[in-house]
């Protein structure tokens, strides 16, 4: 978990219905960013409204990674703007990696009031928070487990909760449950979902999966090959209480389909 730097505000986003309270805005203003002669996020520019769910989608390689990690600040455009609103020290980032990154030595609540831990807060609270947030993602009774007792499903869930337990107002994840079964991981995304929707945090989500990206998200975005260019920034009309009774509707294999068709589009 990251304390976001000090940056300029950006405004006049428009709100989510009933999420204002917990997000933030984020906005990319012509950002770049290479490696040595390799361009990977070339003069990309998106909005990010307050109390948004947005996934980004794209090819392997085309930079979707590469632009969490420069919204998260753990790297540094070579030019452009990144943009947060409101622009205040009481607010965190969250990052959820595609590996759980969990500390073997430590117990799982140990793990999950690590990042309080860092912030000076005393144990008491830490590690009441902990346990509430292990509470969350239904995994309280593991609290005194080690990781390598943990299945791939049950460590992303400590993850999550160790992402939400510093009250995130935008919280951010990278494939988190790409190399889980499927069945664990249409139960996280629903998890996920309800978190989102209790909380109102801001939160991108960058996927593979056209399935998961439909069943998440409110808006989702279709990157180029190279370049992180938008070939498609869609809203999906889905209702905003989801569950995976919804995945065999009309609608949801429509807005499936939109997706698919950008993704197999040449650029």
């Amino acid at each position: 978990m990251i304390p976001r730097p000090r940056i300029n505000p950006i405004s006049g986003a428009e709100q989510v219905p009933g999420n204002e309270a917990g997000g933030v805005r984020v906005a990319l203003d012509k950002v770049r960013r290479a490696f040595g002669e390799l361009v990977v996020v070339a003069d990309f520019s998106l909005s990010i409204t307050t109390g948004e769910f947005l996934a980004i989608l794209g090819p392997s390689g085309c930079g979707k990674s590469t632009l969490l990690r420069l919204v998260a600040g753990l790297t540094a455009p070579d030019s452009g703007h990144i943009g947060i609103t409101p622009d205040d020290t009481r607010f965190h980032t969250a990052f959820v990696f595609q590996d759980a990154h969990l500390l073997p030595w430590r117990t799982v609540l140990e793990n999950v009031a690590l990042p309080l831990e860092l912030m000076g807060i005393g144990v008491t609270e830490r590690l009441g928070r902990a346990s509430a947030a292990l509470d969350e993602v239904g995994l309280r009774e593991a609290e005194s487990r080690y990781p390598a007792q943990l299945s791939g499903g049950m460590r992303m869930r400590v993850s999550l909760a160790r992402a939400l337990v510093t009250r995130p107002r935008l919280l951010l994840l990278d494939e988190p449950f790409a190399a889980l079964d499927e069945i664990t991981r249409f139960r996280l995304d629903a998890r996920l979902r309800e978190l989102w929707l209790e909380r109102g945090m801001t939160v991108i989500f960058v996927t593979h999966s056209i399935t998961e990206a439909a069943f998440l998200a409110n808006r989702a975005v279709v990157l180029t090959r190279k370049g992180c260019g938008i070939k498609l920034d869609r809203r999906l009309e889905l209702p905003q209480v989801r569950d995976n009774e919804m995945r065999a509707m009309p609608e949801f294999a429509s807005e499936m389909q939109g997706l698919l068709a950008a993704m197999e589009e040449e650029d």
